[in-house]
């Protein structure tokens, strides 16, 4: 089983968003190419809300 962290990435790529650079602690910012926003994603993601917050943020579908 993949981890909910690999799940989301996977979700991000295909939405067209990319890694941008690496955050503090084990977060990364990220960046969506629909809204243009800038997000941050913790790579110690265990969450199904904050998950699908991050989805949200990145102006796609709610998927968790």
């Amino acid at each position: 089983m993949a981890s909910m962290y690999a799940d989301l990435v996977a979700r991000l790529k295909a939405g067209g968003c990319w890694f941008v650079r690496t955050g503090k602690g084990s977060h990364e910012i990220w960046c969506s190419p629909i809204n243009g926003r800038a997000f941050t994603v913790p790579r110690s993601l265990a969450s199904a809300p904050l998950a699908n917050a991050i989805l949200k943020q990145a102006g796609l579908p709610k998927a968790f």
